[in-house]
C-alpha cells in the first residue's frame, strides 16, 4: 500500500526561536540582496542585445558570466567558511557584491561588453560566498524539524528583492533607454550609434552603483552585530571524508542534480519571458522598444505570483511532505509550459507567468532534503548545491542558440525537460526518512 504523502504538523516546533530573531532578519536580508541582483540582470539580456546590436546567443552570455560566478566561487567559499564562521562568509559575500557593483562605473566608461561580463563575475563571486553561507547558517538556526520551513521562509523575501530588481529595471533601465531596435542602431552613423550607446550604458550603470552603496551598509551593520556561530566550532578541512559521504547519499547527489536543472529552468523562463512578451507585443503592432517595457510587466506578474505562492508553499509544507509538493509543482509546470510551446500569444505569455507559481517552491526545497541528516558536512555539501547555479550559467546560451537557430516557442523545451528531471527527482524523496534514532541505529 503506497504511504500517504501527509506530513504530521510541526507547529510544535519553533521555526525562528527568539534567540535566534535578529540574526535571522540580518541573513534574511541578505536573501532579498541577491534576488534584486538576479532579477534587475535578467532583462539586460535583451537590452545588451539592443545596445550592443548583437545575437541573443551573445547577449545570454550575460547569464553565463552572472552564473558562472556561483559555480566558480562555491567550493572556495565553503572551504573558507568551514575554516572560518558562516558571519565572515556573509562579509566576504557583501564585500564582493559591492565591489562588483561599483565596477559598473569603469565598465559603462569603457562602452564594451566584456567588462560588464567580468563586473557580473565579480559580483556573483560574491553572491556564491552569500548562499554558500546564508542558506545552510538559516537552517541551523533552530530545530531540526523545522529546518525545511525556516529556509522557506526565508526564500520568501528572496522574491521581494527581485520584485524590487524587476522594477528598477524597469522604470530605470527599460523605459530610458533608446527605444531603437538593434538592426535600427546599426544603421546609424557610427558617431550617433556611439554616442547612443553610452547614454544607454550610463543608464545601465546608475542602478549597479546604488546598490553597491547600499550593500556596503549592509557591510557595516552585520560587521558589528554580534552573530550565533552555529556549527562553526568544528573547523577541521576532512575534505576526503566529507565528500565520500556526501556521494554516498543518493537524495544528496540528486539534490544536485534537481538543483542544476532547476536554476537553469528558472533563468531560461525568466530570462526569456522579456523576448517573449517583446515578440507578442510586437506581433500586435508595438514598435521593438515599447513591446520590450510592455513585457517587462509580464515578468513582475511572474515574481508577483512566485513571491505569494512561496509563502503558500512555505505553509503547505506543514502538512505535505516536501518531496511529494516538490513532484507535483514540477508536472504543474511542465503542463503549462505546453500553451508556451505550441499555442503561443497571450495564452502562452500569461501561462509562462504561471510556472512561476510552480517555481517559487523547488530551490529552497530541493536545498533542505539535499541537506538533510548531513551535519556539519553541510559546509561543503552547501557548495555543490551552490556550484549547481550553474545551470543558469549554461542553459541560457544554450536556449539562446535554439531561438536563433529554431524558434523562441519550441526553445522553451528545453525548461519542460527540466522540470520532469525535478519532478523524477520530488518522486523518489516523497517518501519519509527513518527517524534520526532509527537511522543511527
Amino acid at each position: 500500500m503506497a504511504e500517504p504523502i501527509v506530513a504530521e504538523p510541526q507547529s510544535e516546533a519553533e521555526v525562528v526561536p527568539k534567540s535566534y530573531l535578529v540574526a535571522f532578519v540580518l541573513t534574511t536580508f541578505c536573501f532579498a540582496l541577491w534576488g534584486f541582483a538576479n532579477d534587475i540582470t535578467n532583462p539586460l539580456v535583451e537590452a545588451f542585445g539592443r545596445i550592443f546590436n548583437q545575437s541573443t546567443f551573445a547577449s545570454s552570455f550575460v547569464q553565463f558570466a552572472f552564473y558562472g560566478g556561483y559555480c566558480f566561487m562555491a567550493l572556495p567559499a565553503a572551504l573558507f567558511i568551514k575554516r572560518f564562521s558562516y558571519k565572515t562568509g556573509l562579509l566576504v559575500g557583501l564585500a564582493l557584491y559591492a565591489l562588483g557593483g561599483l565596477a559598473f562605473i569603469p565598465a559603462a566608461s569603457v562602452g564594451e561588453f566584456m567588462p560588464f561580463l567580468i563586473a557580473f563575475f565579480v559580483m556573483t563571486c560574491g553572491l556564491s560566498f552569500l548562499e554558500t553561507s546564508a542558506n545552510p547558517y538559516i537552517l541551523s538556526m533552530g530545530p531540526a524539524s523545522t529546518a525545511t520551513q525556516r529556509l522557506n521562509l526565508a526564500q520568501s523575501f528572496n522574491p521581494l528583492g527581485s520584485i524590487v530588481g524587476i522594477l528598477t529595471a524597469k522604470y530605470a533601465i527599460l523605459s530610458n533607454i533608446n527605444p531603437l531596435d538593434g538592426p535600427e542602431r546599426a544603421e546609424l552613423p557610427i558617431e550617433e550609434f556611439e554616442a547612443m550607446k553610452f547614454s544607454d550604458l550610463a543608464i545601465v550603470r546608475g542602478p549597479y552603483v546604488a546598490i553597491g552603496l547600499v550593500i556596503a551598509t549592509m557591510f557595516v551593520l552585520i560587521l558589528v552585530k554580534k552573530m550565533p556561530r552555529n556549527q562553526d566550532s568544528d573547523r577541521s578541512l576532512d575534505i576526503e571524508g566529507t565528500l565520500s559521504r556526501l556521494f554516498a547519499n543518493a537524495r544528496y547527489v540528486g539534490g544536485v542534480i534537481a538543483q542544476a536543472f532547476y536554476v537553469g529552468a528558472q533563468i531560461m523562463c525568466w530570462t526569456f519571458t522579456a523576448q517573449y512578451g517583446k515578440d507578442v507585443f510586437v506581433a500586435e503592432g508595438m514598435s521593438a522598444g515599447d513591446g520590450a517595457t510592455a513585457a517587462s510587466s509580464f515578468t513582475l506578474y511572474s515574481m508577483v505570483l512566485f513571491a505569494v505562492s512561496r509563502f503558500v508553499c512555505t505553509f503547505l509544507l506543514k502538512y505535505v511532505r516536501p518531496g511529494a509538493l516538490l513532484m507535483v509543482l514540477a508536472l504543474g509546470a511542465m503542463a503549462l509550459l505546453v500553451p508556451v510551446i505550441f499555442i503561443g500569444g497571450k495564452v502562452g505569455l500569461w501561462s509562462l507567468v504561471g510556472v512561476s507559481g510552480c517555481m517559487s517552491l523547488m530551490f529552497p526545497t530541493i536545498y533542505g532534503i539535499a541537506l538533510d541528516r548531513v551535519g556539519d558536512d553541510a559546509k561543503l555539501g552547501a557548495a555543490g548545491l551552490v556550484m549547481a547555479i550553474a545551470g543558469g550559467s549554461v542553459m541560457p546560451p544554450l536556449q539562446g542558440y535554439l531561438i536563433d537557430t529554431w524558434s523562441l516557442n519550441f526553445s522553451f523545451v528545453l525548461p519542460l525537460i527540466c522540470f520532469l528531471v525535478i519532478a523524477i527527482y520530488g518522486l523518489f524523496t516523497s517518501k519519509p526518512q527513518a527517524p534520526l534514532a532509527a537511522a543511527a541505529s
